[in-house]
């Protein structure tokens, strides 16, 4: 099949067979699932297994069919339709938006697209009480700050109230706000709202504020859990939902009942190393509670394991948030009011940057960073490594820190943490860590070549870095500078080409492993010397290898 039609369907692809031809009501229906998802793209003309079987007579006028669509969904929906020619056929590719509202077939239908446990996708009815959760992943609806009708003021347990003042005291938060009365207090946080010329709490003001019997009737959805693994056993497991203040304090406490430090020497001063950051910890938690989808059952999950510890809570990320822009994105909140609540009273990170001190928490220990490639559409999953600190790794950062009097720049901690993992990077590797341009990884990894901490090898586009001679000494490993800086290109190829000797061929992963270079780096190295004829490319894609060219074996 030609590459312009994808080989598989997924969340975004739907292949739909017009041999019949397709109805118009099967075909709305599938743009209406799609529409109320990602988007995506229709293929009318294949079938399920990718076979082209090509458009029918009846939907030969691609125009017709955009204007069908149009005139027959409610909203209108506006698609783009184009001819794809396959051989003697053509393919109709629809082009489906992803509508910031809720589309229905003018019959009323309303579906949504979604993946299976065994990743192909499917539609599915779309119920009225997920209408809530589209707008607030949309940023279209604060659902913590709707009046909850039914309850009351009479539902703020005034005890709560008192921890509000108390922890914006002990927290630094917005102290103007201690002058204000309990009215005026929960009006200024929009904890509660007028509706009729009557004060009702929102969703915020209950989760924060309302007695726990009040709580469970009008917010069921609040449920928040912590665990304690060891192996098999099941050494803590305990359930909340109570408000979220005192749930807060009280797993803090249990985070530190877990808590074990040891000590780092620096300078004569004696560093402590906890097995988790409590800053990191915390603003983990903090972001589950502040941006879990409270229209979805399901708990907010904090799991102690033996090497770390999972937070999760119900609701992907916010349109906009994606695992490939954490660090760089502008902060998004599903629940603005609760949010903003939280900073006010000093909880969470008042710039909305509490990634970065996650980052932080785990990186500056010589940790490996969090990891939320559990995360899903119906989930985010975080996992915070922990375990024994690399000490020599502290001693350096600390020292830099002092050196510099302030803390070292978050991509600057990325990147000596990738150099001391990947033991050689170079520009494209460390952009992809820090999420950001080519250039600014090139000032950040200069940056740690004019403070000492990096030396560069190479030019230009084959520039590569390596921490310097004086970091392996103070890590204790000064072998390991001798045997980066001795595998230079020339050392790589040597390397490579005796490799595929012995061996009978190689591959990226194989070349990686062997010169301790990026897999970027390694494609380089087995394209130049496919290009100047010692290697000859073999298979495709994931498939590809690398044989002695028929010039090497004579040599040889």
């Amino acid at each position: 099949m030609s590459g312009i039609i994808p080989d598989r369907e997924s969340m975004t692809v739907e292949f739909r067979s017009d041999v019949s031809p397709i109805g118009d009501d099967e075909l709305l229906a599938a743009v209406v699932c799609m529409a109320n998802a990602d988007g995506g793209t229709i293929y009318l003309g294949v079938e399920d297994n990718g076979r082209v079987t090509g458009l029918s007579s009846k939907h030969q006028n691609l125009t017709g069919l955009a204007a069908m669509v149009a005139a027959r969904t409610i909203p209108p929906l506006a698609v783009r339709v184009s001819g794809i020619p396959q051989d003697d056929r053509t393919v109709a590719k629809i082009e489906v938006p992803k509508s910031t509202r809720i589309v229905a077939t003018s019959r009323g239908l309303v579906t949504r697209r979604r993946i299976q446990a065994d990743g192909t996708p499917e539609c599915v009815p779309y119920y009225p009480h997920e209408f809530d959760t589209r707008a607030s992943d949309l940023g279209m609806l604060d659902y913590s700050a709707r009046p909850v009708i039914g309850a009351s003021v009479k539902d703020l347990d005034p005890l709560e109230l008192n921890r509000l003042r108390r922890m914006i005291e002990q927290l630094g938060g917005d102290r103007n706000l201690l002058a204000l009365r309990d009215e005026e207090l929960t009006g200024a946080l929009a904890l509660t709202r007028c509706v009729d010329g009557i004060r009702v709490p929102t969703v915020a003001g209950l989760l924060l504020l309302a007695n726990e019997e009040s709580l469970r009737e009008h917010v069921p959805t609040h449920e928040v859990a912590f665990q304690v693994l060891e192996g098999p056993l099941v050494r803590v497991n305990d359930f909340y939902r109570t408000p979220l203040l005192r749930v807060y304090e009280r797993v803090l406490e249990q985070f530190r009942a877990w808590l074990r430090d040891d000590e780092v020497m620096v300078r004569f001063m004696r560093i402590p190393v906890p097995n988790y950051d409590e800053s990191a910890f915390r603003e983990a938690f903090v972001n589950a509670l502040v941006h879990r989808d409270y229209t979805r059952l399901g708990a907010v999950h904090i799991r102690w394991e033996q090497d770390c510890i999972v937070v999760s809570n119900p609701g992907g990320f916010v349109e906009g948030v994606t695992l490939s822009n954490l660090l760089v994105t502008e902060p998004r909140a599903r629940n603005p009011v609760l949010a903003d609540t939280f900073k006010r009273i000093g909880l969470a990170e008042r710039t909305g940057r509490g990634i970065d001190n996650i980052y932080r928490g785990l990186l500056r220990y010589g940790r490996s960073a969090p990891d939320y490639s559990r995360s899903d559409a119906v989930s985010v999953v975080l996992r915070l490594p922990g375990g024994k600190a690399d000490e020599a790794f502290v001693q350096l950062v600390v020292n830099e820190e002092n050196r510099r009097g302030m803390p070292v720049p978050l991509d600057s901690l990325i990147a000596l943490s990738e150099l001391k993992r990947q033991r050689r990077i170079d520009t494209a590797h460390l952009a992809h860590a820090i999420q950001r341009d080519e250039a600014t990884a090139r000032a950040t990894l200069e940056q740690l070549v004019e403070s000492g901490l990096a030396e560069a090898h190479g030019v230009k586009k084959g520039r590569t870095y390596t921490l310097s001679a004086q970091v392996y000494r103070e890590l204790g490993q000064p072998e390991d500078y001798i045997r980066q800086t001795g595998f230079e290109p020339i050392q790589q190829e040597n390397m490579v080409i005796r490799y595929v000797k012995a061996h009978g061929r190689i591959t990226r992963g194989e070349a990686t492993e062997l010169c301790r270079i990026s897999p970027y780096r390694a494609s380089r190295l087995l394209s130049g010397l496919s290009e100047d004829g010692r290697l000859v490319r073999r298979g495709a894609k994931r498939g590809t290898y690398y044989e002695l060219s028929h010039n090497s074996r004579a040599r040889s």
